[in-house]
């Protein structure tokens, strides 16, 4: 199976236009931020309840915990946000239409949680509408996990932010570029 496309600056912005022409733009948009500056995966996504990222004021948390329901290996984990995502979810509240602490974060064309399948199948559209023919649900992780690498965090770092028990398995999600290899070489 072909792992999915990590994103370029370039592309990311082309997907963040595409969202702002959507209907739902500012959930689509905050869903595709929260993608990439949290690499967070599509079950995860879909299972995000308000108080998980506000707090009981609105105010958006610097970091939460990921319930065991809520993640893939069923294993707690922090998730942090930075300044970028901060901002993002900062701006989507305002578009909130329950703001009650255990609501969906995320609604659904029925205004429920998305299932995990559905959230997948939503980025993949907006991907393929932004002729991203490689992209998945996972491509936004991907582009997490090699972007903070391509800064020199270490894998171990990188393995506790995807939540991976092993380091092997977020190895397998840094690409290497030539920008990357270039930039190796100039160490020396």
């Amino acid at each position: 199976m072909r792992q999915a496309q990590t994103l370029k600056d370039t592309e990311i912005k082309r997907v963040l236009a595409y969202c702002a022409t959507r209907q739902h733009s500012a959930r689509d948009t905050t869903i595709v931020v929260c993608s990439i500056n949290a690499g967070l995966r599509a079950k995860e996504l879909a299972a995000l309840r308000v108080g998980d990222v506000y707090d009981e004021l609105g105010a958006v948390r610097s970091s939460f915990i990921l319930a065991a329901e809520q993640t893939k290996g069923r294993r707690t984990r922090t998730v942090y946000l930075n300044k970028t995502l901060q901002r993002q979810l900062a701006q989507y509240r305002a578009a909130l239409r329950n703001t009650a602490p255990t609501a969906a974060l995320f609604c659904s064309q029925k205004g429920n949680f998305f299932s995990a399948n559905t959230m997948c199948q939503l980025l993949l559209n907006i991907y393929k509408k932004c002729s991203l023919k490689d992209a998945s649900s996972h491509s936004g992780r991907r582009t997490f996990i090699t972007r903070l690498a391509s800064k020199g965090v270490g894998v171990r770092v990188l393995a506790e932010l995807a939540g991976h028990s092993s380091i092997a398995t977020t190895q397998r999600y840094i690409d290497v570029n030539a920008e990357q290899l270039a930039n190796a070489v100039e160490l020396v």
